[in-house]
């Protein structure tokens, strides 16, 4: 071979190289744009999928819930809020035309039919439902001595929720008022939930509807029958009280129930027809929603607990009703716990009387 030939064949060599060099170039860009795009699908696409639900789910929830003008008393008549806790008053309504005389914070003219203090600690390690009597007799604020449910008319939500903190020395921080109308939507949105019950009976308030001692499916007209009743039992009010703990029990577990949080379409049907049927202050929104149940990951069963206010029996007010009577003792142990962020220890110790879960 010649030396010109022999030049032109490095040449050639060299050319191939550079070609070469050239097209695994190519394929690692290539591979480098597959593995960065399979992240961005694998990864980054369903968080922002993920984000963007949640978002939607919030907005479901903020703009679904009606809020109560002024629904709180004057700052300076309340107790301080306590290391970090968190308390809800859950009030209930029967009434029939909804819930849009509340919205305005003033007299209703109608009684609360359920009160419920809502705990969660400031740890988040469990939910403490407190149910209170609706005709304990107690100071309302501006009324002298009356059934605790009186303050719902005469001075809307306002005055229950000062009625209230003046009964417990514990500030509430957020307020709703439920149509319990609406308890057998929400449940039917949930697929029905699973609600115990320390007895059979069959509802005389509203015929045709008989539920077992132990676990009974309920939703739509089903669950307002068993939240409603207290005709079939001797122990009337007291025994409806426990029947409502363990209506609201049974819905706090079905929203976080697997197979509630893993299904948006039916988490949104479940969270938008709760949203219609509360009212609720200014500052329950979705973002605080979530913020307290990020504070209570990991609830389960066991970590939700039901009590009623212990209660020093029935009386007869000096103007004749029939009432329930605060059991003073008791009560001063309840504030405490209170105060001292260690309500579901206390009830939990015995000190307090038995409970009811």
């Amino acid at each position: 071979m010649s030396d010109l030939e022999e030049l032109e064949a490095v040449f050639e060599s060299a050319s191939a190289s550079r070609s070469d060099r050239r097209k695994r170039k190519r394929r690692r860009r290539r591979a480098l744009w597959i593995w960065v795009t399979a992240v961005i699908v694998v990864l980054v696409l369903p968080v922002a999928l993920v984000g963007g639900y949640l978002v939607w789910l919030g907005g479901t929830f903020d703009n679904g819930v009606r809020r109560i003008t002024n629904p709180f008393p004057a700052d300076a008549t309340r107790p301080p809020a306590v290391n970090g806790a968190t308390n809800f008053l859950l009030i209930g309504s029967d009434s029939r035309s909804g819930l849009n005389d509340v919205l305005s914070g003033k007299r209703t003219g109608e009684r609360s039919d359920t009160l419920m203090l809502v705990n969660v600690p400031a740890d988040g390690s469990g939910i403490t439902v407190v149910s209170l009597m609706r005709d304990l007799w107690v100071p309302v604020p501006g009324h002298g001595s009356a059934k605790l449910n009186a303050a719902f008319s005469w001075g809307g939500v306002p005055l229950a929720v000062q009625s209230v903190e003046s009964l417990l020395k514990a500030r509430i921080d957020h307020v709703m008022v439920v149509d319990f109308g609406g308890f057998g939507s929400i449940s039917t949105a949930l697929g029905g939930v699973e609600v115990w019950s320390d007895r059979a009976f069959e509802s005389k308030n509203m015929p045709g509807y008989t539920f077992t001692k132990g676990f009974n499916r309920l939703e739509g007209t089903s669950a307002l029958a068993f939240v409603r009743e207290r005709y079939s039992f001797g122990e009337a009010d007291y025994q409806r009280v426990r029947n409502q703990q363990a209506f609201i029990r049974a819905l706090v577990l079905g929203f976080i129930d697997t197979g509630t949080l893993t299904n948006p379409l039916k988490l949104q049907s479940a969270v938008g027809t709760l949203a219609r049927y509360i009212v609720a202050d200014g500052g329950l929104t979705s973002s605080a929603v979530a913020g307290l149940a990020l504070r209570s990951r990991g609830l389960s069963a066991s970590g939700i607990d039901t009590w009623t206010l212990p209660t020093a029996g029935t009386g007869t007010s000096p103007d004749g009703q029939s009432i329930v009577l605060v059991d003073e003792a008791r009560l001063e142990l309840v504030r405490t716990a209170l105060a001292h962020d260690d309500l579901a220890t206390t009830f939990r110790s015995g000190k307090l009387g038995s409970g009811e879960r």
